[in-house]
């Protein structure tokens, strides 16, 4: 009898590929409460910043204690906490949940995922880094995959309409401001509770302009369902895995399985929203995730290269 081995990567790339599946349900979920309940923006964001907030910041006080509290201690890290709170967490929910509502979570998730190549744009606009090749060709392969996704073949006109690909493309560059901002602060605090502050601070604001308790939608099991499924799926247990598999995989490895959000909620969507997937959107769709690919795979050699020339 083959004896079973203990493979701790292939572990942590599992652990992975379930955390980006549950960000794509989160997401096809997004389109029924948007579109099919046509539960406003504001009530929504409300209602789910605050449950997954309370969830965070709870678990972090049973992990660390007092020590919660500690990213408040130094101005650099509060300044952190509070621009990734505002200008890319509260932006993210706020320009992805719109993108949805005017078009579909398929279109959306590939316009957010091509943060990555909006993060290396930054760098290169605002603080005069040199591109490597490798980006260009990610950057070529990526507007041509958008390109195909969102014209289906059909180069006179755009798939979905063009406040959801403005609102796509605001999604992106908010999902790049997300990982960007917060960095300051998970230096020296743990990522979970820095994640559970931004979200409830999130919260508070989102409350003060629509507090989700005055004059709520409907009330409906299929609304509370769809609700917990968003606040588990799409913030608290796929964040949880991701900590979990780094540490059995590197997060270059890790990152890879992103790229199966996309493809479960184009999935998904084919299925309970009956979107049809011709095969130059799905050529597209596959462009733009190899885009990302090569755009981390380019770096990570890079970085690789420059450590071992020190």
């Amino acid at each position: 009898m083959a004896q079973r081995t203990n493979n701790p990567v292939m572990k942590g790339i599992i652990i992975a590929a379930a955390a980006s599946v549950m960000w794509g349900i989160s997401g096809t979920t997004l389109q029924l409460i948007s579109q099919n309940l046509a539960i406003p923006a504001a009530w929504m964001l409300s209602i789910r910043t605050f449950s997954a907030g309370i969830i965070l910041l709870v678990i972090s006080g049973f992990m660390y204690g007092k020590k919660t509290f500690n990213v408040f201690k130094r101005r650099d890290t509060t300044i952190s906490v509070l621009s990734y709170a505002v200008f890319g967490l509260m932006a993210n929910l706020l320009t992805f949940y719109y993108a949805i509502q005017k078009g579909n979570a398929s279109a959306a998730t590939i316009l957010q995922y091509l943060s990555p190549l909006f993060i290396v744009l930054g760098g290169v606009i605002f603080k005069r880094q040199h591109p490597f090749r490798s980006d260009l060709l990610a950057f070529v392969l990526a507007l041509l995959g958008v390109f195909f996704a969102l014209t289906k073949g059909n180069f006179t006109q755009l798939d979905i309409p063009i406040d959801s690909l403005l609102w796509g493309l605001g999604s992106g560059i908010t999902a790049a401001l997300y990982v960007v901002l917060p960095q300051k602060a998970a230096d020296s605090n743990p990522p979970i509770v820095v994640l559970g502050w931004g979200t409830i601070i999130a919260s508070i604001l989102f409350n003060i302009y629509r507090p989700f308790w005055v004059n709520p939608p409907q009330i409906s099991g299929e609304l509370v369902a769809a609700v917990a499924t968003v606040v588990l799926f799409g913030t608290i247990l796929p964040f949880s895995l991701l900590m979990v598999a780094t540490r059995y995989a590197p997060s270059d490895v890790v990152s890879i399985m992103d790229a199966l959000q996309p493809i479960t909620t184009s999935l998904l969507s084919v299925i309970f929203f009956n979107l049809h997937l011709t095969l130059i959107e799905i050529i597209g769709i596959a462009l733009v995730i190899i885009a990302v690919y090569i755009l981390q795979d380019g770096r990570r050699k890079a970085l690789t290269e420059n450590d071992l020339h020190y």
